[in-house]
């Protein structure tokens, strides 16, 4: 009999599969009897030194999932400041202190996706290519670029991508303007901001589930806030 994780699971791979075509990614078991090895794909980001590639995550399902994240990597290599170029290991908080119950191997997918379009240098995986991106973010994006045609399949083109590194630094200075969160507190809020999302883009889901702005203060949401919250960043709401 199929466990609870199995089943879960389960039901989970059947949903990215119903929304690949909306979704952009998919995932697979690498066995069909055994759904806790999985291989993850997705497109990279338009615009990005990504595009136009696709790339491969292996994902191991831990037994305690849903209350331990999925365990990632890249199979595909990337150069990535939050990728190890050497190894595929990711740094993102969604897929450790940032994870929560009702997140699932879906958004953990969209969350890498989102990852390669705002890479964060100030929390690498890899430090030499963190300092190349921000040093050099031509030089950077480049590299980026001719790698994902290397190993991700991705069509050489010429184009300018370090202006959207560039605008993505100006866009993290104007996350601490205090108004943008609209009453909500910064770090609890900043929850879903690591996972790729906008500020305005959840601070808009939290006045659509109605969250309570609990005079400024942080806390913890209750799962189902998470879940609605997932939701409508998601486009499922």
């Amino acid at each position: 009999m199929a466990s609870t994780r199995e089943r879960r699971v389960a039901k989970e791979l059947a949903d990215i599969f119903a929304d690949k075509d909306n979704s952009g990614v998919l995932a697979q078991p690498v066995d069909p009897a055994d759904v806790t090895h999985l291989k993850g794909t997705f497109p990279g980001p338009p615009d990005s030194p990504y595009s136009g590639g696709t790339f491969q995550v292996d994902i191991v399902i831990p037994d305690m999932y849903p209350f331990k994240s999925p365990i990632m990597k890249f199979d595909t290599k990337i150069w990535h400041p939050n990728v190890s170029s050497v190894t595929g290991a990711i740094c993102l908080d969604t897929l450790g202190s940032g994870w929560s119950p009702v997140g699932t191997i879906k958004m953990a997918l969209i969350s890498l996706r989102m990852l390669l379009e705002s890479p964060n240098p100030k929390d690498p995986q890899d430090a030499e290519v963190a300092k190349m991106l921000m040093e050099d973010p031509d030089a950077f994006a480049y590299k980026a670029h001719e790698w994902a045609v290397k190993y991700a399949g991705a069509p050489m083109r010429e184009m300018a991508f370090s202006g959207n590194y560039e605008k993505k630094k100006k866009a993290e200075v104007k996350r601490d303007d205090p108004s943008r969160y609209q009453g909500y507190n910064k770090d609890l809020v900043d929850r879903f901001v690591v996972m790729g999302f906008d500020v305005e883009a959840v601070v808009d889901a939290f006045n659509f589930v109605g969250i309570d702005r609990n005079g400024g203060e942080d806390y913890e949401l209750e799962e189902a806030y998470m879940g609605d919250i997932t939701a409508r960043l998601l486009g499922e709401q």
